[in-house]
């Protein structure tokens, strides 16, 4: 789409030592560039003479009868280009004031400096005031901003200033049909100043350690950097300062003790001198129980704390675990022992009984003839001793009415022999399983 305008400028006429603006306005695709000319010639920007918005503005300050032109418009891509044009008049009145003489600039402290004219030495009846024109030395004309003072007026202190930074400074007398020409111009510098103070904030971290923070601001003015200082609050002698340079904006603060509150201060300092300091108090009680650990400080007693805690909780588990395993181990072997003894118990009972299993052989008596069982009167009881012991080889014994049961095999009393239970022993001849238990009377010799 070729350049065309959106507004065009508007031709005017402004009386001597006023200020003009021309604003010219264009659209197209690709984005149209605007050049200003000036009787056909390509106009340069100067201290007069200023263009901004992407030259779409055109501010001429200060009008003399040499302004006095034609100026056009040219917006061009390369789809095509428009142009405009307007004229400025400049309204000479006859018997306008001289421009005001013997400008001076004294500095009065950090943020204000003085400013001293005298009157025009001609055409001074009609003035009705006078207009400072203020800015600073390194910033372009159109940062500059103006205060208006009475006709009787011949100084005026210049305030709102920023320490050890230089000023420029002109006068101009005006009239109802316009102002005079521009008084020469003077620079002068503020006072240089201790910064301001500086916004803390105070982030605990841990038990332990604490962050102190502050925003850099341009209100602080120029410092070289910033001083820390921190103690415990019942103590007076702080800790620090902690030196800092001025594009620092946080420190960490380690190895406080967790019960104590501590006081933090901090200022800023340039070739002046220290600024007032900023002040927070700040208490640790509450950040002991919950032990927050932030990594971004380096704090070694707390990472010592934190290693034991976790090698005591690793040792616990393995403490556990082997307990465990122990007792699992020990009911194992425990019920397997259990199981042995009885089945060790019970073989030799369930062996058979009749003539495989335990039977009473004849015995020879001490005169080597035979014992029968008419001839012994103590054969009752040998029986009854007897039929003790197989009660409890038994291998499932019953009681009826809490009486011992009898014998499942009653014995035959003519092949128990005359031997005494001491003379008794017992013989396991063949292995578990197949037992077969053979009672075996022996004689002594």
């Amino acid at each position: 789409a070729p350049a065309e305008f959106v507004q065009h400028p508007q031709s005017i006429s402004r009386p001597v030592g006023t200020t003009a603006i021309f604003t010219c306005l264009a659209q197209g695709e690709p984005p149209p560039q605007i050049t200003w000319l000036k009787n056909g010639r390509e106009l340069e920007p100067n201290e007069h003479i200023k263009l901004k918005n992407n030259n779409s503005s055109l501010t001429i300050s200060g009008i003399s009868q040499e302004d006095e032109a034609i100026y056009q418009c040219i917006a061009q891509n390369s789809a095509g280009s428009s142009q405009a044009s307007a004229r400025l008049s400049v309204l000479w009145a006859e018997g306008l004031p001289g421009a005001p003489q013997d400008i001076t600039a004294s500095t009065i402290s950090s943020t204000s400096i003085q400013v001293s004219w005298n009157e025009p030495l001609e055409n001074t009846q009609e003035i009705i005031g006078y207009v400072v024109h203020i800015r600073k030395a390194e910033e372009p004309i159109q940062m500059e901003y103006q205060e208006a003072v009475s006709k009787d007026t011949f100084q005026q202190i210049v305030t709102d200033l920023e320490p050890s930074t230089t000023y420029s400074f002109y006068i101009k007398a005006y009239t109802s049909r316009g102002a005079s020409k521009a008084s020469t111009t003077v620079v002068q510098s503020t006072l240089g100043e201790v910064p301001a103070v500086p916004s803390l904030y105070i982030k605990v971290l841990n038990s332990t350690a604490i962050q102190a923070a502050w925003e850099p601001s341009i209100k602080l003015g120029q410092n070289e950097g910033f001083k820390l200082y921190y103690r415990k609050v019942p103590t007076p002698n702080y800790t620090g300062p902690m030196l800092l340079p001025s594009n620092v904006t946080a420190y960490n603060i380690c190895r406080l003790d967790p019960l104590v509150v501590y006081e933090v201060k901090l200022l800023a300092y340039n070739q002046h001198g220290d600024g007032n300091s900023t002040v927070r108090f700040v208490s640790l009680k509450e950040a002991s129980p919950r032990a927050v650990l932030n990594p971004s400080c380096n704090c070694v007693i707390d990472e010592q704390k934190a290693k034991s805690s976790a090698t005591g909780i690793i040792i616990g588990i393995h403490i556990g675990v082997t307990c465990i395993i122990f007792c699992i181990l020990f009911l194992m072997f425990g019920y397997r022992g259990r199981l042995m003894k009885c089945k060790a118990a019970q073989d030799p009972i369930s062996a058979p009984q009749g003539p495989g299993g335990v039977r009473l052989s004849d015995r020879t008596s001490h005169n080597g003839d035979t014992v029968r069982g008419g001839e012994i009167p103590e054969t009752k009881g040998k029986v009854s001793e007897l039929s003790e012991m197989e009660h409890l080889f038994h291998h499932s014994p019953s009681h009826q009415n809490g009486q011992q049961s009898a014998p499942s095999c009653p014995l035959d009393e003519t092949l128990v022999s005359t031997i005494t239970p001491d003379e008794i022993s017992f013989t396991e001849e063949d292995p578990p399983g197949h037992l077969t238990s053979s009672l075996t009377a022996t004689t002594k010799d």
